[in-house]
This record gives C-alpha cells, structure tokens and sequence, in this order.
C-alpha cells in the first residue's frame, strides 16, 4: 500500500498538462473517482467516489469529498464512507493485518449504496434560484447489479458557510420506471452553461437534457 500510495494508485495526481512534470499526489484512499471540480469560492478540490459492489443492496454508501490539502487520505481500501470497514471482511480478507490509515478524511456526504454518483459541478450560475448558487449538482448513472435498482437521477448539494457540505437532495429523476424497475436513461455527467442553465448528459438514451428555470 505505501507504494500505491507514493504513486497515487488509487489516488487523485496532478502534473503539467503539456509534458508530464511537477507530477504530485493529490489525494490517495480513492476507490474510483469520477467527477472532479474545484470550489470557485475556496478552491477546495471536490471528487465523487463509487464503493466495493458484493457487500450487499444497502451498503457501502457513495462519497462525496472534499481535498482541503495534498496528500490527504480518503478510506479505501480500510474504510468505506464514515463508519463502514471493508479491510479484513469478506470483501476484502487478504486486508486483515491493515492498519487504520492516520488521521484519513470522511466524506462530506454519503449517497445511497450503488447509485453511482459520476459528473459533478459547483452552479456558478445566475438563472435556477439563490438556494441553488455556489452548490454542487451531481449526476448518479445508477446501479448495475443491486436486486432493485436504484439512482438514475441529479443530486443537488448545498454548502455551509465554511464550505463544507450541508445536505444533499434529489434535484431530477424519472430516468427509472418505479413500476417496472427499468431504465430511461442514466445520467452520466452535469455542465453549466453561460445562460445558468444546466446540461446533464446520458449514456443510456443517447441525449443531453437541458434543464432551466423560469419564474
């Protein structure tokens, strides 16, 4: 693990995007990060996280992050959201001798197991509503193999004033056919255009929905 952990396996990194140099680990204890933004406020770097499948319909959650420095530790593979331990259990025995990785980062937020949380963007637009500005919007694909599926919709999270995250709640859905079980569509990444109205794009359907407010 230390030397996943020096080369960012399992990790955010960050280099010079024209030839590869100042190359440096931003955040390691990340399973499979997605979507990625930084807070226009603060600069705080967000990131979604999907979690270990196989460990059952309503466990582990999905994560929303916030890096406040370098170097930071995120959980996997020890610890699933804020209390859920995978090293050592039957997802993950050959873990067992793990040490409890110092001083790691709890989630801001903790989704619904397997909603898979992916695209994600702070609203730094002007035209959905003040509760809405300076948020995050994120975009959950949806599961792939829970007994009920789940997810295929557009979270909104709200910030505090310190920046950190208040709550999060469902923004869109009806990609998923609560009769059928079915899928419409499945969402895969959000984007805010120059008017403040936003675009959520789909893998499923093949379409990108703009979604806008008018009083």
């Amino acid at each position: 693990m230390a030397l996943y952990e020096k080369l960012g396996i399992g990790g955010i990194v960050r280099m010079n995007a024209f030839d590869g140099s100042k190359r440096e680990v931003v955040a390691v204890g990340v399973r499979n990060s997605v979507g990625q933004d930084f807070n226009p406020k603060d600069k705080t770097l967000w990131f979604t996280d999907n979690q270990t499948d196989g460990m059952g319909d309503d466990t582990p959650p999905g994560e929303l992050n916030r890096v406040t420095k370098p170097g930071q530790h995120f959980g996997y593979p020890y610890m699933h959201g804020r209390n859920v331990k995978i090293a050592g259990t039957s997802a993950a025995p050959d873990l067992k001798d793990m040490k409890e990785p110092a001083n790691w980062v709890p989630p801001q937020i903790e989704f619904p197991a397997h909603q898979a949380q992916l695209g994600m963007a702070f609203y730094d637009g002007k035209m959905f509503p003040a509760k809405y500005q300076g948020g995050i919007f994120v975009a959950a694909h949806g599961s792939w193999n829970r007994t009920t599926p789940t997810g295929a919709l557009i979270n909104f999270v709200s910030l505090k004033a310190d920046g950190t995250a208040d709550r999060s709640e469902v923004f869109a859905e009806g990609w998923l056919d609560p009769n059928t079980n079915t899928y419409r569509g499945r969402p895969v990444d959000v984007a805010v255009m120059k008017d403040g109205s936003l675009l959520v794009s789909d893998d499923y359907a093949g379409a990108i929905y703009r979604i806008s407010y008018q009083q």
